[in-house]
């Protein structure tokens, strides 16, 4: 199917859609929380192999992995190949050859042979450490499906769209050996501090002497008035200190470091304790909400989450402060002008702690983000409206965007498939299109990845707006320099965001490419909500269309007519020990090249 874009997105007439197929229950997880846990681990380590090792199931519909180093093979059904890459499995056995009985094996045990069949010499300690966090994953997965199948959600916070969103990726990133292992974490404490099962939890507040302070503000008001009032008592502060926000895991863990330990004693730290209404972890656990107030903070957290270590960059705040700044000088009107229903989440202040002793991370600073939504506004994480919630045994596989799909075919009276390719195109318009705006006009793209995007519904269910989040994920295109730095002088001086235009292509592919676009066609696909074909047709279509065409963005094309594309290896990368925050941005992740289904579609 090929529409031509011109302004509105089309309406996709009911008679060139097939009838819905019958429900699918061979796709459900298991009504059994562990089992399910189990379930969802082992999918997420095969759709990592076969994502990053080429691996393509047999004619009998089997997947065939040669592990011990030919000794035996790991094999598992395939219930579900997706173009995009959200395949579904069943369970994995392992037999050591021909006439050999089958052997089941566990997620942790798959995670272990898959990393000594990845790697010509397996490091003993990396193979430990991924089977280790695998085994956290499952567990800490199995803990909060058990919560939310006989927990309901306590009354207040939860009725924002917004937090509801982002407490919903209970099985966290599809394509992520890990997803839910945070290390460092005990029962006590995930119960506070995870999102899924909505935890709660007071701010730990530390008073910094102003001669140490380092804040930043973009806006009208000063980073410490800003957390002066966050604060509320203010009579706690000492003379001559500022109030800094801390997480409470980060304010017991920094206690403990030589050089914090000795600010406390010197009198320059003062720690003043738990303060405060209960805050609210989102997606990011780190990034935290309050109803009814102006401000999310961003805190430092020192827990090792999926990939990486989550401390505040120095070079991040001061981007947050830029891109601030840039978009007001007149890029932002631009924008909306063009686009008017999206906009960037903004993180136009911070404050920490500057001291030759802390080093950058220094695990004292926090960024001050603007709270934009109100508890009523339709504003989903994307990766919370895509993501499954296996919370009983129906005939669909549950998401939000199922049952918002699932509501709206009902409220039109139309094929649900029929719905579905409409609503797909109308968020390529909504959210996808003023992305590549910003790329192809002002030299800016963004790491719009699911989990930084935020699409907007309207009362009805329909997308109808965007708003992309997070200081990590902007980037300057090294060819757009002059022309940024003219809105802008001293751009990119303190927040090294520049970068050359063929290293943003290759990470702007994969998060734009194959996480967001991709990923949303495959959670289509697996969870029975429209033909992926479909939707790779319909895509083609947008990309080739003239409002596509006419933001100047190399993307499209490189989506249309590349044979492969460049795509973050999660499995890789974490066998390999890294750290995705630490080193230079082209270097922190494998990447692997993997067949391009745009350009096949």
């Amino acid at each position: 199917m090929t529409t031509a874009l011109t302004g509105a997105p089309p309406h996709i007439p009911a008679c060139r859609t097939s009838p819905d197929r019958p429900a699918q229950p061979d796709l459900l997880l298991h009504p059994d929380p562990a089992v399910a846990a189990e379930q969802a681990a082992l999918e997420a380590l095969l759709r990592c192999w076969t994502r990053e090792t080429g691996a393509a199931p047999g004619p009998d519909g089997k997947l065939r992995v040669a592990v011990l180093g030919g000794a035996a093979l790991l094999s598992a059904p395939v219930r579900y190949w997706s173009p995009g890459g959200w395949h579904r499995f069943g369970a994995a056995t392992l037999s050591a050859g021909e006439g050999t009985a089958d052997a089941p094996v566990d997620a942790v045990t798959t995670a272990a042979l898959l990393a000594t069949a990845a790697a010509e010499r397996p490091d003993p300690g990396q193979v430990a450490d991924l089977a280790a966090r695998v085994a956290d994953s499952v567990v800490r997965t199995a803990d909060i499906l058990a919560h939310r199948r006989t927990a309901a959600a306590p009354g207040g916070p939860e009725g924002s769209h917004f937090l509801a969103a982002e407490q919903s990726l209970l099985l966290g990133h599809p394509l992520h050996p890990t997803p839910k292992s945070r290390d460092g974490l005990g029962p006590a404490q995930s119960a506070a501090y995870s999102p899924e099962l909505h935890g709660s939890f007071q701010l730990h507040w530390y008073a910094v002497d102003r001669e140490l302070l380092a804040a930043g503000s973009a806006v009208a008001e000063s980073a410490d008035r800003i957390t002066a009032r966050l604060l509320g008592d203010r009579a706690r502060l000492p003379r001559g200190t500022a109030a800094l926000p801390l997480h409470p895991w980060q304010a017991r863990e920094l206690a403990l470091r030589p050089a914090v330990a000795e600010l406390l004693a010197a009198g320059l730290l003062h720690d003043l304790g738990p303060s405060g209404e209960p805050w609210h972890p989102t997606s990011s656990v780190r990034t935290v909400y309050r109803p009814g107030t102006p401000w999310m903070l961003k805190l430092s957290l020192g827990l090792r989450i999926t990939n990486s270590r989550r401390e505040n960059l120095r070079k991040e705040l001061h981007r947050g402060l830029e891109v601030h700044r840039l978009l007001e000088s007149g890029l932002a009107a631009e924008w909306r002008a063009a686009h008017p229903g999206f906009d960037v989440v903004r993180d136009p202040a911070w404050i920490g702690v500057d001291h030759p002793g802390l080093g950058d991370p220094g695990g004292l600073d926090t960024v001050l983000r603007a709270q934009p939504f109100g508890p009523t506004e339709r504003a989903l994480c994307v990766a919370g409206l895509v993501a499954e919630q296996p919370l009983g045994t129906g005939s669909v596989v549950p998401s939000r965007l199922g049952d918002t799909l699932r509501a709206l075919a009902a409220r039109c009276g139309r094929p649900l498939r029929t719905v579905a390719a409409e609503w797909f195109l109308r968020y390529l318009e909504t959210v996808v299109l003023p992305v590549l705006w910003l790329d192809g006009q002002a030299g800016i793209a963004l790491e719009a990845h699911q989990q930084n995007s935020l699409v907007l519904l309207d009362a009805d269910g329909w997308p109808n707006g965007g708003r992309y989040r997070d200081n990590q994920g902007f980037y300057y295109r090294e060819s757009a320099a002059e022309r940024l730095a003219a809105r802008l002088p001293g751009l990119g001086a303190r927040s090294d965001t520049f970068l050359a235009d063929e290293v943003i292509d290759h990470h702007f592919a994969y998060y734009l490419g194959i996480n967001h676009i991709l990923g949303l066609i495959g959670a289509f696909g697996s969870q029975r909500l429209a033909g992926e074909s479909v939707l790779l047709a319909a895509l083609r279509g947008f990309l080739s269309g003239p409002r596509v065409t006419a933001t100047g963005s190399a993307l499209p094309g490189l989506l249309l007519d590349a044979p492969t594309l460049p795509c973050k290896a999660n499995l890789l990368t974490r066998i390999n020990g890294m750290d995705e925050l630490v080193g230079p941005v082209a270097t922190q992740s494998v990447y692997v090249d993997i067949p391009n289904p745009v350009a096949g579609a």
